[in-house]
């Protein structure tokens, strides 16, 4: 998988036009990355596009245009888009009342390293989750993790090949599963080398 150079990246004046036309790209290629386990969870599964889309949202916002700048930004992002053998996400919890939302995520704790992707065959493949800094403490979960699956070559291959994908969660206080649908399946598969 790629990972995003300041050569792929547009000029803030550039993509102030293009933003709705690149913004509605995006839009339909994650249509296919976003799964929600259960009400509360869904996982956003990265790639380039997704990730480049990201940076220039930041460098848009920020008005970020020297150069230091838009490579923290690559520095920041790239490490987020997988490399071939893997799967990358960001897992969002999503409670709309903030009182509920602080009582659940307290319940949740834990919970990112209980989210498992599994290829039809194979063994579960737990999330790595947050490598980039902690992002619970002893009161509660983030509502936001960044996560990673190592899968095996046979696990890849098998992927890439047709095998079913499932995803799900392991928490005491949040379990659930799901099958991917195939074009789901098919947009993740297409992150594997």
């Amino acid at each position: 998988m790629p990972k995003i150079d300041r050569a792929s990246l547009m000029p803030l004046e550039t993509y102030a036009k293009e933003r709705n036309t690149f913004r509605a790209k995006v839009m339909a290629h994650k249509k296919h990355r976003q799964i929600a386990l259960g009400a509360h969870l869904t996982l956003s599964f990265e790639d380039e596009l997704t990730m480049r889309y990201q940076v220039q949202e930041m460098l848009r916002v920020e008005r970020i245009f020297e150069e230091a700048g838009i490579h923290d930004e690559l520095d920041a992002y790239n490490p987020l888009i997988p490399d071939g053998r893997n799967f990358k996400a960001t897992m969002l919890l999503e409670y709309p009342d903030a009182q509920d939302r602080k009582q659940k995520l307290a319940g949740l704790i834990g919970v990112e390293d209980k989210v498992w992707v599994q290829v039809e065959g194979c063994a579960k493949v737990y999330a790595i989750a947050d490598e980039d800094l902690e992002r619970e403490n002893a009161e509660k979960t983030s509502s936001v993790h960044f996560l990673r699956f190592e899968l095996t070559e046979e696990m890849a291959r098998s992927a890439k090949h047709g095998a079913a994908l499932s995803v799900g969660v392991d928490h005491p206080n949040y379990t659930t599963q799901r099958q991917l649908a195939d074009d789901e399946r098919n947009a993740l598969v297409s992150d594997l080398a």
